[in-house]
């Protein structure tokens, strides 16, 4: 039932930024700007969480972060 907020940050980008966040299995992203706040979480919140990153010419994908929750 907590919150969790993941945050995602660019070292180097030119242009504006664009980003995306995805679950393992999920289609459609969960969110689309440097941070993502997961609300009430339960089991089903539990997985492999990575963010996107657009600079228009290139994307960067971040390690993916294991979320497990009890």
């Amino acid at each position: 039932g907590d919150s969790l907020v993941l945050r995602c940050t660019v070292a180097m980008g030119t242009g504006p930024l664009s980003f995306s966040w995805h679950r393992e299995g999920s289609g459609a992203p969960l969110g689309t700007g440097p941070h993502l706040e997961l609300r009430h979480l339960g089991d089903n919140d539990s997985g492999q969480y990575r963010c996107w990153v657009s600079d228009g010419d290139s994307v960067a994908e971040s390690d993916p972060l294991n979320v497990t929750v009890l």
